[in-house]
């Protein structure tokens, strides 16, 4: 088969290597159908997570079809189609069990980390009964692939640990496809104000299509003083960062009003220096973390019932063989006007 492998920093190719198989009674084996690439794998490939070793096949999010199932799970079968958590979880351990499946101790985050990913036209997902998502018949299984990663990181990290209440003036900094996806789920709690932060206009054009009631381009204008502006002098409810960079960071502590809420998405490869000097005053509340998934389900049901469209984040298309090309798009996406790519077999 064929993979997108990862060859140190700066280096990938796209190359022949065996074809998974199951190694475990809980395995299966899925062929893909759809994946993506994330800013995570940007990330990857700028040797920010050194955990990942070279000969790696990169990618964490998909929908594919079963093509093998261990004598051990009972959920799936040859030819189901299902949609690929960017999470392993066991289901059974402690962390599970208190749906921590993001530090699941045979999990987590391993796709394209610690094991072979999904950018490959085959994988093997440990714990397949509870790290997969059986799709809908009719459903848009492009659409779906942004539930394996991004519009649970955005609700979960962003959304609900940054505690968005009705009313609520938010600002999120970072208008990619994380900051996009914690937009359209920030829109579930009715915020008041929701004001996006960029450096590039079109992507701040695009997130007023999808309900951001104020743009500030970074570059443009004092982004600081302009939500100072905005918001009488008092700040932010909630700052969501989702970059992953120490100046957005600092953003966030800059424009949190009293009493506010940091929710930082963002992945970051380097120290970010933290205002405690001037933060323990103000009763702030910082959070992060890693995506656990536990509300892929319900993120679902609202893509089925029409309420959520993530489609709306797809702008470009390739077969799954020109993900070289893909990868050269994604990487530029402020020249190439690129969100999220599909890439399909």
């Amino acid at each position: 088969m064929k993979a997108l492998v990862y060859g140190g920093p700066g280096q990938k190719q796209w190359t022949e290597k065996p074809m998974p198989a199951v190694e475990k009674p809980t395995d299966v084996i899925v062929k893909i159908a759809t994946t993506t690439i994330c800013g995570t794998d940007l990330h990857i490939l700028k040797g920010d997570v050194p955990a990942v070793t070279v000969g790696r096949t990169l990618g964490h999010e998909g929908v594919g079809i079963v093509e093998e199932v261990g004598a051990a799970v009972r959920n799936f079968r040859k030819g189901d189609r299902v949609l690929i958590s960017c999470i392993t979880s066991c289901g059974s351990c402690p962390n599970c069990k208190r749906q921590l499946y993001s530090h699941c101790s045979d999990g987590g985050w391993i796709l394209g980390h610690l094991i072979d990913g999904t950018q490959a036209d085959y994988v093997r997902i440990p714990h397949g009964d509870n790290s997969l998502y059986p799709i809908p018949a009719g459903a848009d299984e492009e659409a779906l692939v942004m539930l394996s990663d991004i519009l649970p990181t955005g609700f979960e990290i962003g959304v609900l640990a940054g505690q968005v209440k009705p009313g609520d003036t938010v600002a999120i900094i970072g208008a990619g496809p994380i900051g996009m996806a914690t937009l359209l789920t920030a829109q579930f709690y009715s915020p008041g104000r929701i004001i996006m932060v960029d450096m590039d206009e079109n992507r701040l054009e695009v997130a007023r299509s999808f309900g951001a009631t104020d743009t500030i381009r970074v570059g443009g204008e004092d982004a600081v003083a302009r939500i100072m502006e905005m918001t009488d002098g008092v700040g932010v409810d909630v700052a969501i960062e989702a970059v992953g960079v120490p100046t957005t960071f600092d953003l966030c502590q800059q424009v949190v009003a009293p009493g506010g809420r940091i929710a930082n998405v963002g992945v970051h490869g380097k120290s970010t220096e933290l205002h405690l000097e001037k933060l323990w005053i103000q009763n702030i509340s910082i959070s992060m973390g890693l995506v656990n998934t536990n509300t892929t389900a319900m993120l679902m049901k609202t893509v089925q019932s029409g309420r959520l469209d993530p489609a709306r984040l797809i702008t470009h298309r390739f077969a799954l063989s020109d993900i070289v090309a893909a990868y050269e798009v994604f990487g530029n996406a402020a020249r190439e006007k690129a969100m999220k790519v599909i890439l399909s077999a």
